[in-house]
């Protein structure tokens, strides 16, 4: 297939650009994929499109300020640093801009709180606008990203960030976040709420945590016009030996797992052998799921409207197949549907 292939109209204005006032508040679109049919639904009654003993994956990785805004020293002028990969303590590489001014031993300042100051220094020049910088600081690096850092919200919202600085720090970060690593949501978890989780439970639904660090591939563009050259990049993930039992166990009994978005869904397909069972531990993924691939855990999945020729687009058309999704899709666009991070949801079953 084409990159071409997995493209649709999208009006700009049904780019979410805000959350929901109420997380569960969305709509949600029920597209039965052997059926090739959808229906019109709501996020909030989730639990009664599941059956008891259905068994949901979340995943509980936590978004960190990724975002740093400062100044090139001693010019003064503007620069931003999007880190995307840790190399080694205190070195990462980042997306830059303007990357054409940060050149090695550029030095850049982005200020100090009472926890210390943090500055950086260009020492690799790579593709892409990506830059390795280290880290100068007088203080816990951590701690001074959480202060200094700002939410990585997608290019698509275009708004001030500054002004919706905290509402996105809750917002864009679902309410079972624990384990920090990853520069963007897993936005289909972002619709959860403390009643949906306790709704599912008391219908008998087993929900289980996994952990996938979400990184720049998620914003990636596909590069290849032909997906035989694709190649997603890597993530890292972990899945426990208590979430294994309970997957393997309901697998055994063919119970559904359900996957609440395409990084769960690259997890748990990563982790499976052959026969679809799955081990636990920390690994890093480097699967690329395109039309053909053979789901060997996942039964149903839950996950938000995603943009054109992106890669968790060609994910969720390799799960539902090509035609159904596109049709779901200009049915969600004549109906008003909002779309990516902060929009509605897709339950394909």
């Amino acid at each position: 297939m084409q990159i071409s292939d997995f493209d649709f109209e999208l009006p700009e204005q049904l780019i979410a650009q805000h959350p929901l006032a109420v997380r569960d508040g969305a709509r949600m679109l029920v597209l039965d994929r052997r059926e090739g049919n959808w229906r019109d639904s709501r996020f909030s009654q989730l639990p009664l499109q599941l059956e008891p003993g259905d068994l949901v994956v979340i995943n509980n990785t936590r978004v960190f300020p990724a975002r740093l805004v400062g100044q090139r020293e001693p010019s003064g002028g503007r620069v931003e640093l999007l880190l995307v990969e840790e190399r080694e303590p205190c070195v990462w590489e980042a997306l830059a801009r303007p990357a054409r001014r940060l050149q090695i031993g550029a030095h850049i300042s982005f200020g100090h709180t009472e926890s210390g100051r943090l500055d950086a220094e260009v020492i690799e020049e790579l593709d892409n606008g990506r830059r390795v910088v280290r880290f100068l600081c007088d203080g816990n690096l951590i701690a001074l990203l959480e202060q200094l850092g700002h939410t990585p919200l997608p290019p698509y919202i275009k708004r001030d960030a500054r002004i919706y600085e905290q509402e996105d720090r809750e917002r864009y970060q679902t309410i079972y976040a624990r384990q920090r690593g990853s520069i963007a949501a897993p936005t289909a978890g972002l619709h959860f709420t403390s009643q949906v989780l306790r709704e599912l439970l008391a219908r008998g639904v087993e929900i289980v945590e996994a952990t996938l660090h979400v990184g720049y591939g998620t914003f990636e563009p596909v590069r290849a016009s032909d997906l035989r050259e694709h190649r997603v990049a890597p993530e890292r993930y972990e899945i426990s030996a208590e979430a294994v039992t309970a997957i393997n166990g309901a697998r055994g009994e063919g119970r559904r797992i359900i996957a609440v978005g395409t990084t769960t869904v690259r997890a748990l397909e990563s982790a499976a052998d052959e026969a679809g069972r799955v081990t636990c531990g920390a690994e890093e993924t480097q699967l690329t799921i395109t039309p053909g691939y053979k789901f060997r855990v996942v039964d149903a999945l839950l996950t938000n409207f995603h943009l054109p020729r992106s890669s968790l687009l060609i994910l969720a058309a390799a799960f539902a197949g090509r035609g159904p999704l596109l049709a779901a899709y200009r049915h969600a666009v004549e109906a008003r549907y909002r779309f990516y991070s902060y929009g509605d949801c897709m339950l394909i079953i």
